[in-house]
């Protein structure tokens, strides 16, 4: 990330077309390195669910990624949340987008007064920068948690807050 033009983080609808573009592009990578049958990212439409806030990265006009934090008290877990659809765009990958983008969800969660944060990703290459940002914000590994069944194509993480 510059100094020079700091991001700005803000609230974003998946039905803005910007953002479902770039949904459709974190779908499009996933269909790339993941099997069909193990695909758990959501598509636009789903993102619009009311349980789930979605966040937006931005340089002045250009949309540089976006994560999504869903509430999972109606799944059982009490004061937890989970992290969905954490994507940065290709081009804008090494700038620290997703370093800020889970800084922000991070304290959206301890805000909400959540006392724990899970997230799933893929379990192969294609999700090893993932993984590595997950590890180096203290996630730990965990089993499978809210409506996730247990895939051997994904990673299960948790973050006590």
């Amino acid at each position: 990330m510059t100094s020079e033009r700091p991001i700005q983080i803000r609230e974003a609808r998946a039905d803005d077309p910007a953002i479902s573009a770039l949904v459709a592009r974190h779908l499009a990578h996933s269909a790339e390195h993941t099997p069909p049958e193990s695909i758990y990212a959501m598509d636009a439409s789903g993102l619009l669910d009311p349980s789930i806030s979605l966040f937006a990265a931005w340089d002045h006009q250009a949309l540089l990624g976006m994560g999504a934090l869903r509430d999972l008290s109606a799944l059982g877990e009490a004061e937890a949340g989970e992290i969905k659809s954490m994507h940065t765009a290709a081009e804008a990958r090494g700038r620290g987008i997703g370093a800020a983008l889970l800084s922000h969800i991070l304290s959206e969660a301890r805000a909400r007064g959540y006392t724990a944060l899970y997230l799933e990703t893929g379990s192969n290459e294609g999700y090893a920068a993932a993984r590595a940002l997950y590890t180096r914000a203290g996630f730990e590994p965990c089993g499978p948690f809210g409506d996730h069944q247990g895939d051997p194509n994904s990673a299960y993480y948790r973050l006590a807050l």
